[in-house]
């Protein structure tokens, strides 16, 4: 049986135990820079990707993505951070990864072997046509991750996936993206080059999906859940930038509309008008 590019030796850190640190963190350096040359390769495949999950959530599904281990927590990651930059509802964009919760802080790492979790995790969460299943995985092999999009298949869902080595199951997903970042620095530590390019893949997903979902105005994060003083002063500014106002300005518009970037642009916009008009 032929190892896979993840579980293969690095000819380049062989000596790896008798390097420097600064030796060791040189080499991961340039092992670092193939990551963003696989995640170009993979550009077209992300973007049909992308294309199927702007499709569904524009139509009121969701999107899952379902992993084990660091790709698991990566898929959490993502998703987790959708609502607070995009203000979108946390039901829209959801991650599942084998063995729950405490698999985010611990690693339970047999759960990624139980293919039949995987759909009943779908299951759970009442999966169904028009749904977008993503599974992630960097050997393309687990089994929670297959039996989930075994699953969603089998319902009619849309399947994607995002894998590491050519020639394993996830490439029948019905949007596969393959990021073939070769093998790792530390022998079969994906969380290495694969968790940066597939870091680097789903950032791109929901980023390019939501701002097409019209979450944004230019560059500018319109609806960003400000819960804290940092985001506050992000969307003063956001306000002040939109509409030519002072900061102090921006502020109280934004206290006026409670903290609604929009209707205060909205607001502002007619005040204008109006002005304009008498």
């Amino acid at each position: 049986m032929a190892v896979s590019l993840t579980e293969a030796s690095n000819p380049h850190s062989a000596n790896l135990s008798s390097m420097s640190i600064m030796e060791i963190i040189g080499l991961m350096n340039r092992e670092d820079g193939q990551v963003v040359a696989a995640v170009r390769e993979a550009l077209p495949q992300i973007a049909a990707l992308a294309e199927a999950v702007r499709c569904s959530l524009a139509s009121g599904h969701r999107l899952f993505y379902v992993g084990a281990g660091t790709s698991g927590r990566l898929g959490v990651l993502d998703a987790s951070e959708c609502p607070p930059t995009f203000g979108s509802s946390p039901e829209e964009v959801q991650a599942i990864i084998a063995g729950g919760a405490e698999a985010m802080i611990r690693a339970v790492e047999n759960a990624e072997d139980n293919a039949e979790a995987g759909g009943c995790a779908l299951q759970e969460r009442h999966c169904t046509v028009g749904d977008v299943v993503i599974g992630i995985s960097a050997s393309g092999t687990t089994p929670f991750v297959r039996g989930a999009l075994k699953y969603a298949a089998s319902i009619g869902a849309v399947t994607g996936s995002v894998f590491c080595n050519p020639g394993t199951p996830l490439e029948e997903a019905q949007y596969p993206v393959l990021l073939a970042v070769g093998p790792e620095v530390l022998r079969g530590s994906t969380r290495l080059k694969a968790g940066t390019a597939t870091k680097m893949a789903l950032n791109m997903i929901t980023t390019s999906v939501m701002v097409k979902l019209g979450h944004c105005m230019g560059n500018l994060m319109v609806d960003v859940a400000a819960n804290n003083a940092k985001l506050i002063d992000r969307q003063v500014r956001i306000l002040a930038e939109l509409t030519g106002s002072e900061l102090e300005e921006a502020k109280q518009m934004l206290q006026d509309a409670h903290g609604n970037i929009r209707l205060a642009v909205e607001r502002r916009q007619a005040k204008l008008s109006h002005e304009v008009s008498d």
